[in-house]
């Protein structure tokens, strides 16, 4: 069975083995396959007391020079949030104006995109990326905090509550993310990206004082989805990395590890800002 998660599956890892073995044989064409003279990790050893035999349960990867590690994502996350939170507060003390946020959002849209198409992981266009986000979310959160004071903040502690728990959920495997959970979670965010595109018709004809739907009831229905939906795509990343690690991805890997968790975390962000400035401006 193939790695859960779309963005290793698509790189080759499966559940049977790290990057693309199986039952510790290389595949023909596989980037990742080591040379098995001398290699003691190829097979099971005669006498070996520890080697496994239980089918569909692959041992971990060894630890070998330029393989993923837990450092190495923690280090790359760090990097990419701080310059998402850097240029954030370049613009919110700048005071960027609207359209040079709508523009930096696009920007970041494209980069995003460009990245996710890509065969291997880019980090100067992952911190492009990180960088005009950063300036769409500040000055958003500038402009929304001007109508309701501390929902940046608000914003800010809703994001690190849902990133706690859903780390929580995921290390004690209540939350299990398989093959039905991706799909779900797939289909559950194009579902929220078509309602998106056609609030946002509605919006440029000026329903809802040009927020579309997104205001009162609806627009409280719509964050709550917004942020139940982005959760289990953070789920998702939590998987990527666990695989990552497992299966002996190549080190570069962690820097997509950390872009899903940026995109991820930033949404989660805006849904949040979304849903605070909603209940402050209902008091």
């Amino acid at each position: 069975m193939r790695s859960s998660n779309p963005v290793f599956s698509r790189r080759g890892f499966s559940r049977e083995g790290h990057a693309g073995f199986q039952a510790g044989q290389a595949q023909a064409g596989n980037p990742y396959a080591q040379p098995q003279a001398g290699n003691p990790y190829a097979q099971p050893q005669a006498g070996n007391p520890y080697a496994q035999t239980q089918q569909g349960a692959p041992p971990a990867a060894p630890p070998q020079a330029g393989r993923m590690t837990m450092d190495d994502v923690v280090s790359r996350t760090a990097l990419t949030l701080g310059t998402v939170v850097a240029t954030a507060t370049v613009a919110w003390i700048t005071d960027v104006g609207l359209g040079l946020a709508i523009f930096a959002a696009l920007v970041a849209f494209g980069l995003g995109l460009w990245q996710s198409f890509k065969a291997k992981a880019s980090p100067p266009l992952i911190l492009a990326y990180a960088a005009f986000e950063g300036v769409f979310l500040g000055a958003m959160s500038n402009y929304v905090n001007q109508f309701a004071p501390g929902a940046a903040m608000q914003a800010v502690l809703g994001t690190m509550a849902v990133f706690a728990a859903v780390l929580f959920l995921y290390k004690t495997r209540i939350i299990r993310v398989n093959a039905r959970f991706t799909r779900f979670a797939i289909a559950a965010g194009m579902g929220y990206a078509l309602l998106c595109l056609v609030n946002l018709g509605f919006a440029l004809f000026g329903a809802g004082d040009g927020w579309g739907f997104r205001t009162g009831g609806i627009g409280i229905l719509m964050g709550i989805a917004g942020i139940l939906i982005a959760s289990l795509f953070l789920a998702l990343d939590f998987k990527q990395v666990e695989d990552g690690i497992a299966y002996g991805a190549p080190r570069e890997e962690s820097w997509l590890a950390a872009f899903g968790l940026t995109m991820t975390l930033a949404w989660i962000y805006l849904e949040f800002l979304r849903l605070a400035w909603i209940l402050n401006s209902s008091d």
